[in-house]
């Protein structure tokens, strides 16, 4: 069975790994020309460590934990890596067994009854068994099949931004001003920082792709304050690895139309407020996946069981990522989650791993 994947972030290479896992055949399609890297620190606890032990990458990405001293004093993650860093060790992965397109993109989608026709921006047309989009927030595999971006996407009134830094001095610092906030992060242990800022907006209008204008958007944010406001600045009109986005939801009725699904931040974006985006692609993957393959590939049967085991997950993160945002407004580091414990036990509940054994038909 040939499954496209639209998306190359966390979703799209973690979903390839396990299709590929069950004998399906991914295709992973990803509009930028290159793996995207830096971009600020993803956290994990229960279900999600266990998905990267399952796929054999928990030491690899424990070498990388940007505060691995969280995971022996019960801080606010057992583990935190760069987002960058996440998707390098899921293309690792994959890469020898997965095919990449990188630098283009779907441009209709065309379903029957018996697959879906696809066409790209560049490539040949293709067909395909199932298309799984994986395209994140701004998802135009969601636009395509389930209607307009207004229809599922809900505004937190913030905007983050991520970069590194040439030093580490001041780290651990937390920089609050009115609508304004930043933090200046530990990246690893070799000596790399970064910084994150969030202020308050109304939705704002610009082009995702011109990296100089959103550049220029926070710089004019945060213009006029003092600290170590001005020397980030700095770094940032020099950093190479910029990310800027809005702090959103995706709220949707289903994840699935026919022989199309979303998953992770597609389908059910939680905002980076939440600190589990990750978490929730990986576990995404790795159910949406096992019940295809348990399915014998029955998208119909399957798309319905992962859409019941991920539901209630979901709703208890996205609250999560409101209640971060809810703290930005009261001046308290979005990072800092409070009762963390409690609902990592809550969220352990809810979503439970079955060990998935692929059908003779999968194979």
């Amino acid at each position: 069975m040939d499954v496209l994947i639209s998306g190359a972030g966390v979703a799209g290479p973690a979903l390839a790994y396990w299709l590929r896992h069950h004998g399906f055949t991914p295709t992973v399609v990803e509009r930028a020309s290159r793996m995207r890297t830096g971009g600020s620190g993803v956290g994990f606890r229960g279900e999600a460590l266990d998905v990267l032990d399952r796929m054999a990458l928990l030491e690899r990405a424990h070498a990388l934990n940007t505060h691995p001293g969280d995971a022996r004093d019960g801080g606010p993650c057992a583990l935190e890596i760069l987002r960058g860093d996440l998707i390098g060790l899921l293309y690792e992965a994959t890469r020898r067994e997965v095919e990449y397109v990188l630098g283009d993109s779907i441009a209709t989608l065309e379903q029957d009854t018996d697959g879906v026709r696809v066409t790209f921006e560049r490539g040949r047309p293709r067909r395909f068994d199932l298309v799984a989009g994986a395209d994140g927030l701004h998802s135009r595999t969601r636009s395509q099949v389930f209607g307009p971006r207004e229809r599922f996407v809900r505004h937190l009134g913030l905007y983050t931004a991520a970069f590194g830094l040439s030093s580490q001095r001041d780290t651990g610092l937390f920089h609050s001003m009115p609508g304004k906030a930043a933090d200046l992060l530990r990246a690893r242990d070799d000596g790399e920082a970064r910084a994150v800022l969030h202020f308050a907006s109304g939705s704002l209008t610009y082009d995702r792709d011109d990296v100089a204008q959103h550049k220029r958007i926070v710089a004019e944010r945060f213009a006029g304050e003092g600290g170590r406001i001005p020397h980030l600045l700095e770094e940032m009109s020099r950093a190479e690895d910029f990310f800027f986005d809005v702090n959103a939801q995706v709220e949707m009725d289903r994840w699935s139309s026919g022989r199309v699904v979303l998953l992770g931040d597609a389908g059910y974006c939680a905002a980076p407020a939440s600190g589990h985006g990750a978490s929730q692609a990986l576990i995404g993957a790795y159910i949406l996946a096992g019940e295809l393959a348990v399915a014998d590939g029955d998208h119909t049967l399957a798309f319905a069981a992962y859409e019941r085991e991920m539901r209630g997950f979901v709703a208890e993160h996205q609250q999560l990522g409101r209640e971060g945002a809810d703290r930005f407004f009261l001046g308290a580091p979005i990072r800092e989650a409070p009762d963390t414990t409690a609902a990592e036990a809550t969220l352990a509940r809810i979503v439970r791993l079955r060990n998935y054994v692929s059908s003779p038909a999968a194979t």
